[in-house]
Parts: structure tokens; sequence; C-alpha cells
């Protein structure tokens, strides 16, 4: 079966581009010029990786990938922002809200197909050595991708998982921001390291009983951070 993406772009020579190009490699792209339509679409016919333009006729992209990342059925589907909004803010929000990467355009068809065959690999968790890994209140089931806190479930992006999952797998040992790129993004990513913080602040928020007092994901000043499994191991900052 080919690969499904989905296209959420109200320009048109761009959309053609892009399946000109895609086409070629044998993925195929179902391309919308509203957001709404498409988010029907994707609730009824799943798709491995949606292209999102943040500037649309009807719903923004970035309001289309909170939906997503609420929706229990779509909250794993893989994001890319395809958008003429360059400045670093726009990315980090994008990535806060937990899209995968972030082109801008102008871009090369070339480009964009590696930065979506890149998102694709990791998609997948690798092979965990542990199926369920339970540190005090926390619980993570990579059977399943669930994740519960104090018996709440907590709902985190198929990035924030892998990221939480491999720290957690690897308790107490210190990881550097590029070590954790290559680690859960994997080599042929294209984000910079500043991702790696994003991301660790969103799980904060998500799984800390107080954010800016990590128990589980501990800074190591200088260094990166590490996943603290004992109380008498914690004291790292922020």
């Amino acid at each position: 079966m080919k690969t499904q993406i989905v296209l959420i772009e109200d320009e048109r020579d761009i959309v053609e581009l892009v399946r000109y190009n895609f086409g070629k490699e044998g993925l195929e792209v179902k391309s919308f010029e509203r957001a709404l339509p498409a988010l029907d679409h994707l609730r009824v016919h799943p798709a491995d990786l949606a292209i999102v333009d943040i500037l649309l006729p009807d719903v923004d992209g970035l309001e289309v990938c909170r939906r997503l990342r609420a929706d229990e059925r779509l909250r794993q589907l893989p994001v890319i922002f395809l958008t003429a909004k360059g400045e670093e803010v726009d990315r980090i929000i994008g990535l806060e809200l937990g899209a995968d990467d972030y082109v801008v355009k102008p871009f090369s068809p070339r480009e964009l197909l590696a930065r979506v065959r890149a998102v694709l690999r990791r998609k997948e968790l690798p092979p965990a050595r542990k199926e369920v890994i339970e540190v005090r209140d926390l619980r993570l089931d990579s059977r399943t991708h669930e994740v519960a806190v104090r018996g709440r479930p907590v709902e985190l992006s198929s990035l924030e998982f892998k990221l939480l999952h491999f720290l957690a797998s690897n308790p107490r040992r210190v990881y550097s921001r590029e070590q954790l790129l290559d680690e859960v993004w994997g080599r042929d990513r294209f984000v910079t390291p500043r991702t790696v913080d994003v991301h660790i602040r969103r799980l904060r928020e998500k799984i800390e009983l107080r954010s800016e007092e990590p128990e589980y994901l501990q800074t190591v000043r200088g260094t990166g951070y590490r996943f603290v499994d004992h109380p008498a191991d914690s004291g790292g900052g922020l």
C-alpha cells in the first residue's frame, strides 16, 4: 500500500509541485485547500503524515495541529508545517503544539521529500527493552503508547512519547541535546538542539507535579538532561 500523505495547502502551484514530485517517489498525496474538510477526511481515512500550511482560508495550521493532538484517533499523526513564516518564534510555537518538523517557503521538493521520509522513518518507536515502565507515579506502556501520571491518563504526541520513553529506559544517565536528537529524532533529522528544550518543557508541563521543580526530567547544567527514577537523585533545576 502506498504511503498516504494529506496536504493542506491553498496555493495551487505548490499542491501540483508536491503531487508531482511525491508521486514519482510512490507517495500518494490527497490535497485540501481548507483545513476543516481535511480534518473531516482524516477522521475517516487514516493517513501516514500531514503537511499543513499555517496561513489557510478557514482555520490556521496551528489550530489544525491543536485539533489533531486533541483527537485520540489522530494525535499520533506526524505533522510537518509548510509555511512562509520563518521566524524562530513561529517555529517554536509549531513545535510546542506537537509538530514534527517545519519547512519554510520557498523550498525545494527534494528537501521537503527528505523531511517527510525522515519523519516517517522515526514514526515507529524502536524496540524497547521494557514494554511497561513504572516509576513512582509514572507509568509508560510502549505497546499502546499510553502514559499515566498518578493514575491519570496523559496525552503525548509520538515524539514526546519517544523522548520520554528513551530517557525513562535509561534512568540517571545524562544525555546532551545532540545525543537525544540522534537517539530520538534520528541522524537524518533537520531540527536544531532547541527542539529538545521545547519537548522537554512540554513533557514537564504534562507529567510533573510542578514543572518549575521537575522530579522526573532533570536538567544537568552545561550538559543536558536525565531521567530520575528515585527521589534521592532529584535536585536538578530547569
